[in-house]
């Protein structure tokens, strides 16, 4: 299991690379909250096209979304896929929001992490990345977010199993980092940015990635190409 050492060396090389990320887009808590719902299984180019729907229809406001008919809904999200899945995900959501804050994110803050978490986790089509990313971007508390670049990374730099269990993985990162909500920010945003640019998913450019210099990596061949 890495070190302190190891992640701080991994995190600075992917930082002095690639430069700050200024993650998550959105312009207020509830927008970084629709879109964690929106990207589920798409991309984020995706999900900038549906948000910028509803923002069109003045719908970025969780009373007026939670008042606008379904179907409606989810013809605006579209773009996102999955689009009908989505909007009865973002309903329960609402939902979730009317009775715990009468609609009122700012409502939430008063919860510890893990409290805030868990009542996340409550909610219908919520899972444990998309908890993570409300909890650190939207009420930027301190919960690390795992996703599949993350086990990718660190398993083929050998410092994690492959089958690494989500919770597992997160209370590595929490367990052995300080709990600084930018570090952890920063952190999932640099490790996103690799993932996508270096180390994808059915082979890595490792020859000229950040982490090369840090990687215990198996498998690489004499052209740098991870296989």
């Amino acid at each position: 299991m890495p070190a302190l050492a190891d992640l701080l060396n991994m995190y600075n090389a992917m930082l002095e690379s690639l430069g700050p990320s200024h993650w998550w887009p959105g312009e207020t808590a509830f927008e970084v909250c629709v879109g964690a719902i929106l990207t589920q299984n798409t991309n984020w180019g995706n999900v900038e096209k549906a948000i910028a729907n509803l923002a069109r229809q003045d719908l970025l406001d969780p009373l007026k979304l939670f008042e606008t008919d379904g179907d409606r809904v989810a013809e605006l999200i579209r773009p996102a896929g999955y689009y009908r899945i989505k909007a009865s995900r973002l309903r329960n959501f609402l939902f979730f929001l009317r009775d715990e804050a009468g609609f009122q994110l700012s409502a939430l803050e008063q919860h510890e992490t893990e409290e805030l978490r868990n009542k996340l986790l409550q909610v219908k089509g919520v899972g444990a990345e998309t908890a993570d990313s409300m909890v650190l971007y939207a009420f930027h508390k301190p919960s690390f977010v795992v996703d599949a670049y993350t086990v990718r990374i660190f398993s083929r730099h050998a410092l994690v199993r492959a089958d690494i269990g989500y919770e597992e993985l997160r209370s590595l990162f929490m367990e052995t980092l300080p709990r600084d909500v930018s570090v952890y920010q920063e952190y999932h945003a640099l490790l996103v940015r690799t993932g996508k640019r270096w180390c994808r998913k059915k082979y890595g450019l490792c020859s000229d990635c950040p982490l090369y210099a840090y990687s215990g990596i198996k498998g690489e061949s004499a052209s740098g190409v991870w296989a």
